[in-house]
């Protein structure tokens, strides 16, 4: 107290305690969707026509406006992330305004936060003196999912700020997207991956984090994720925490976390009965 009344500040031996800032912070825990996430457009599989494209618009510092649907987990959001990381670099995060449509579909979300930022201007180098390309990118997930007057909101917005702004609307079902809104897109279809892709993907994330997992149990979860990337990753992991460190997933984990048994297995069943 006295050495606090004659400095205004606490002794240093004081504030070493285990709730101090000085205290060592545990390691974030990362989901392994996000760890793995591709960091270039180039580390996309399956999808070629969109990755040949996004290179040729990252290769000229230009992007056009992007639509991207088709089913879940097939790396849209991951491509778009991926162009912007290679756009922008460090500060790729202040250049993107990333927004879940399902949740913030309403007009007011559009007049609101799109608007105001999509109506900020953008510079053409970064803090390092680095140049790169004078736009920010809005990116709606889930745009399928948003009223019909957000979407005409939307279009009116992206009419005004083409110079300064670029939009990427992701959703799984293009035929909810208004004409006006999709005409003004370049438009690119994502299909389900290949197993074989998933399998790869997979085997990878488990050298990676030491986990033991045999061929049939990592078939089962390529089997039960249906093409979707997202889906078989985050069962691994679910897997590998069900288990704990050291020990081996195996069939009955998969059953158990994802309760889906494989098609091919109910077919080897009722040929058997």
């Amino acid at each position: 107290m006295q050495a606090f009344l004659k400095s205004g500040k606490l002794d240093e031996s004081l504030n070493k305690g285990p709730n101090s800032s000085r205290a060592l912070k545990k390691p974030k825990i990362v989901p392994w969707v996000e760890k793995y996430r591709p960091r270039t457009v180039s580390d996309v599989v399956e999808q070629n026509e969109a990755v040949s494209v996004l290179e040729q618009c990252i290769t000229g510092a230009d992007l056009p406006n992007l639509l991207f649907y088709g089913p879940p987990g097939t790396g849209k959001t991951s491509t778009i992330l991926a162009a912007a990381r290679q756009l922008f670099g460090d500060i790729y995060k202040e250049r993107i305004l990333e927004l879940n449509a399902s949740d913030e579909r309403g007009i007011q979300i559009i007049r609101d936060k799109v608007k105001t930022f999509a109506q900020l201007t953008a510079s053409g180098t970064r803090p390092d003196g680095k140049p790169c390309p004078p736009f920010k990118i809005v990116i709606l997930d889930e745009a399928d999912s948003m009223t019909h007057a957000a979407q005409a909101a939307l279009r009116r917005t992206m009419e005004k700020e083409t110079r300064s702004t670029r939009f990427c609307l992701i959703c799984n079902y293009v035929s909810r997207i208004i004409e006006p809104l999709t005409s003004r897109c370049t438009k690119f279809r994502f299909k389900p991956l290949n197993e074989s892709m998933i399998y790869e993907r997979l085997s990878y994330i488990c050298k990676e984090e030491g986990v033991e997992c045999d061929n049939t149990t990592l078939n089962a979860l390529v089997e039960t994720s249906g093409g979707d990337m997202r889906r078989a990753i985050t069962c691994l992991q679910s897997c590998a925490k069900l288990k704990g460190q050291n020990e081996p997933i195996n069939i009955d984990s998969v059953l158990e976390v994802t309760g889906v048994v494989p098609e091919r297995w109910l077919e080897e069943f009722f040929e058997s009965v």
